[in-house]
């Protein structure tokens, strides 16, 4: 598979668990897909193949400058992994505040505008959660 075919498929399987999460997160396939984060753990597999290539490829990474940064996203493969990277980790922040959210009981139309924001812009949502979980306490 082409590197631009992995990007489509983990985009969609990202899309469509944000999906079950936003309007059926208590549908029993979702909360066995939430509870055992099948969707994370597979695109953690899929980072995994994309960082080893990547290195393979270009060599050691380093995070030691914007400038290096930069040039680590020249790189197809270093591309690749660091969307899946913030696909993995923006559901996983999704999945952690639906289960908190089982102990705050936040309407879920505010907690979906939570998870959208986190989908959308990952840390802006969960900053909103934060800050509606202090003001509901």
């Amino acid at each position: 598979m082409t590197p631009a075919t992995i990007f489509s498929f983990t985009n969609m399987a990202a899309m469509l668990m944000w999906l079950l999460m936003v309007f059926l997160p208590k549908w029993k396939v979702s909360r066995f897909l939430m509870q055992h984060k099948v969707v994370p753990i597979l695109l953690s597999l899929v980072y995994m193949v994309f960082i080893i290539k990547s290195i393979l490829i270009a060599g050691m990474m380093d995070f030691g400058s914007l400038e290096s940064v930069m040039q680590l996203f020249t790189e197809e493969n270093a591309v690749l992994a660091g969307w899946v990277h913030y696909l993995a980790f923006d559901l996983l922040i999704g999945m952690w505040i639906i289960k908190e959210n089982e102990h705050i009981g936040i309407p879920h139309i505010i907690l979906s505008l939570c998870l959208v924001c986190t989908f959308m812009l990952g840390p802006v949502g969960f900053l909103l959660f934060t800050i509606i979980r202090k003001i509901k306490a």
